[in-house]
């Protein structure tokens, strides 16, 4: 079976890419190119480099493919579009729908592939002619979530190979045969474009309006930079702390009013951050939408959340009410709920658009 590799330059595509050749597939490499910029901060070239030392080292043949117009126009637009409405953004998520499992696919079909194979720890399972995304073995480094756009199609054309095997074992594997990345960092930050100044970053595309930090008495406490750079329940980056008005205690972000530039914070008990549910948009259900319009479940607000009790009520295929069974503190407009069944299946997700409290 000729499989394409997603190959980052990172040590989990390096030994995904080894064990299908071990299996005795005809496996190529290839590597993403999804963002052009050269201020030091981006690591393609050198990511590129690795590409070419693991592939030489495991003997498969590697191609580079650029992206960059397409990650710009279906990811990064989107990520931009969201910030302006006050929201924080997912890219990852996009990106792997938009990018990794849409031009890729595409591109590894005219190199002939049967299948396409990606470093990601999760699991597929085939039943009764459906295709169902599940947790990997390794919980803890398990990567569904950021999985639960992809559809069918997507599904059908994808292989796991690290489902079954944890972190440490990876590395050991990596290390025995001396590839190159055995010993990387795992790459953090926003998808393809890597770990930098967020608020620097995200300054050079969208402009920011300093205003207010005001208490929830009204009192102004502070300035802040810009409502785009600050999430609920953020904590730390405010510059408001050892106030002779305040208890002493550290601030947090309870809202934003995006119509008055206004961000709310407060002190000591976050109560007010705790909710009892949400409605979630733009859902996608794997593999397909409940029969029942009301179920209970487990559900994701964030990577690596324990799983939560949920009640979910499907108001049309896209979209979704949520009720918690435990209240939840920081749901986050902009992020992702995803929901899975007792045995660990990804029912799906969505958009979160906002938290209610009852």
């Amino acid at each position: 079976m000729r499989i394409v590799v997603g190959i980052s330059g990172g040590v989990d595509s390096s030994v995904a890419a080894y064990l299908l050749k071990q299996q005795g597939h005809d496996v190529i490499g290839l590597f993403m190119v999804n963002w052009e910029e050269k201020d030091g901060t981006c690591t393609a070239e050198e990511d590129f480099e690795d590409v070419k030392r693991v592939c030489n080292k495991i003997g498969i043949p590697y191609f580079s493919v650029n992206y960059s117009k397409e990650y710009y126009d279906r990811v990064f637009r989107y990520f931009l579009d969201e910030y302006k409405r006050g929201r924080t953004p997912n890219p990852d998520v996009l990106c792997n729908r938009e990018v990794k499992f849409g031009p890729f696919l595409e591109q590894a079909r005219k190199l002939g592939a049967d299948m396409i194979a990606t470093g990601h720890y999760a699991k597929k399972i085939e039943k009764d002619g459906k295709y169902y995304l599940a947790k990997a073995d390794d919980l803890n480094k398990d990567q569904s979530y950021f999985l639960n756009q992809l559809n069918q199609e997507q599904l059908s054309s994808v292989i796991f190979p690290l489902e079954h095997i944890d972190k440490p074992t990876v590395r050991e594997i990596a290390k025995k045969l001396e590839l190159s990345t055995a010993d990387k960092k795992d790459s953090t930050g926003i998808c393809f474009i890597g770990e930098r100044n967020f608020r620097k970053f995200l300054k050079e595309y969208l402009p920011a309006k300093p205003g207010k930090i005001l208490d929830l008495q009204g009192n102004q406490v502070g300035q802040h930079e810009g409502l785009m750079y600050y999430t609920l329940g953020q904590r730390r980056g405010l510059n408001i702390g050892g106030r002779k008005n305040g208890n002493g205690e550290r601030w947090f972000v309870i809202s934003k009013d995006l119509d008055n530039n206004i961000l709310y914070v407060s002190q000591g008990e976050d109560d007010l951050l705790y909710s009892d549910g949400l409605y979630a948009n733009g859902m996608n259900w794997i593999p397909e939408i409940p029969s029942e319009n009301s179920f209970d479940c487990f559900a994701k607000f964030r990577y690596r959340q324990p799983d939560q009790k949920v009640k979910v009520t499907i108001i049309d295929k896209d979209n979704i009410r949520v009720d918690f069974y435990e209240k939840q503190r920081a749901i986050t407009p902009g992020q992702f709920v995803v929901l899975y069944n007792q045995e660990g299946l990804c029912l799906g997700g969505g958009t979160i658009d906002r938290s209610f409290k009852k």
